[in-house]
């Protein structure tokens, strides 16, 4: 056998486990995606003599290309949510453009912090649907929950920050993260009782 057949080979046998391997890292319908781009790199490579482990090799080309993708994702988010503020501050008519953007900058600042301090599940699926506008399926799927749960904790989300938000213009101190099951909002106990963590 070639070692053109064996990569072959071992890419056909490690397809599934690729795809689920980058699924923990880049979006539910960007894997496909990154499993084609593994081995169309692999074939690229002049020397496949030198390609003593398909399989590790194989592994590590798509964890790297699934890494460079998240980044430029990151990147670009990073780039709209600047262009969005300078799009505001723009819009901002007879206004201190200097105290305009101070301000942009440090409420932007503040509802990060609100994201921040969410559960992390809660966190993931918040920021999956409302920076990256997946779906409740596709997010149910990348997270292992049910839809339902997917769009309670979007709704906790919301509620969260939007009372983290009020809570810092009335001028009244946050919440600590760690929260007692007493502490939980009647939105919050369905969560809590069906065993979803918080942290």
């Amino acid at each position: 056998m070639s070692n053109n057949d064996n990569v072959n080979s071992v890419f056909i046998a490690l397809r599934t486990t690729l795809a689920r391997a980058v699924s923990h890292i880049v979006p539910p319908r960007e894997v496909e995606d990154i499993v084609q781009e593994t081995y169309v790199r692999v074939c690229q490579v002049g020397e496949r003599d030198d390609i003593h482990h398909p399989r590790s090799f194989m592994l590590r080309t798509a964890r790297n290309l699934a890494l460079d993708h998240r980044k430029r994702s990151e990147s670009r988010l990073a780039d709209s949510m600047e262009d969005l503020q300078e799009d505001l501050q723009e819009l901002a008519t007879g206004a201190d453009e200097t105290y305009d953007r101070v301000a942009a900058n440090q409420e932007f600042g503040h509802f990060c912090e609100a994201v921040r301090q969410l559960p992390q599940q809660c966190r993931k699926a918040f920021v999956l649907r409302k920076v990256y506008g997946y779906s409740q399926k596709e997010i149910a799927a990348s997270l292992g929950i049910s839809e339902n749960t997917v769009e309670k904790h979007i709704a906790m989300g919301i509620k969260r920050c939007t009372g983290f938000m009020m809570a810092l213009t009335s001028g009244q101190p946050q919440k600590s993260k760690g929260l007692t099951a007493e502490a939980l909002s009647a939105e919050e106990a369905p969560l809590a009782q069906a065993g979803v963590s918080h942290e």
